[in-house]
């Protein structure tokens, strides 16, 4: 069986993520890394009662780092705490990657354990708003015609990771949302294989900060893959 670590960044992340991290012990993962990306205050009572859950862990910044940054402190983690890790799958902090989804990652992290698996969203739902679905579409499109590789969904969140990727991961330019990409670029230079598996619907829930998990946005969304080429493509000049 496959040693599986869960990482989540959070940034004022609500009550539901107790009950979630509960639900996500029960597909055996072994641990659940929780980063406080800086949040207010108010939410400490949250991370206290986290940190008293048994195989939980909370690891704070002082300030707001980005997601990216986040990512990379639990990867770290994982780097210099847990030996015998085979794979780490990252996860939201604001309930949109139900614990089937992250259960159907789970499931193939054995057989694709030599590459990144993503979980791809359906953006086809009515919950989605038409300009997101567009500029998901879009960044598809951009990917594959700057980096030769089509990927369905480049910002998803619900990602696993093999363990032996860390090294190199933890030095992958983006503090932000770059990161997200700038991971999958990596990946292809390093002909590291890239499994997309097919998730649920794409979620927005109303009146949150779900931003802070995956762009929604779909000028920012493109932005972020010029950007991405733009940079990678002077590095070789």
């Amino acid at each position: 069986m496959v040693r599986t670590v869960v990482v989540i960044p959070a940034l004022n992340p609500l009550n539901l993520i107790i009950d979630y991290v509960i639900k996500l012990k029960e597909l055996n993962i072994d641990k659940i890394i929780i980063i406080n990306d800086g949040s207010d205050e108010k939410y400490n009572t949250i991370f206290k009662k986290l940190q008293n859950i048994e195989w939980c862990i909370v690891l704070d910044h002082k300030e707001n780092l980005g997601k990216g940054r986040a990512l990379k402190t639990g990867f770290l983690y994982v780097l210099t705490q847990y030996k015998k890790v085979d794979s780490i799958i990252t996860v939201g902090a604001h309930g949109q990657h139900r614990i089937e989804e992250v259960g159907q990652i789970l499931h193939h992290a054995e057989l694709f354990s030599d590459g990144i698996i993503l979980g791809v969203r359906n953006f086809h739902t009515k919950d989605m708003p038409l300009i997101s679905t567009i500029g998901n579409k879009a960044a598809s499109v951009l990917f594959e015609l700057f980096f030769h590789k089509r990927l369905l969904d480049t910002q998803t969140g619900l990602r696993c990771i093999p363990k032996q990727a860390l090294p190199w991961l933890i030095k992958v330019k983006g503090e932000d949302f770059s990161f997200d990409t700038n991971m999958l670029v990596e990946a292809l230079k390093r002909k590291v294989p890239i499994y997309e598996i097919p998730i649920g619907h794409a979620r927005v829930k109303k009146n949150s900060i779900m931003f802070y998990d995956e762009i929604t946005n779909a000028h920012k969304l493109i932005q972020q893959i010029i950007t991405t080429y733009t940079r990678s493509k002077k590095q070789h000049e």
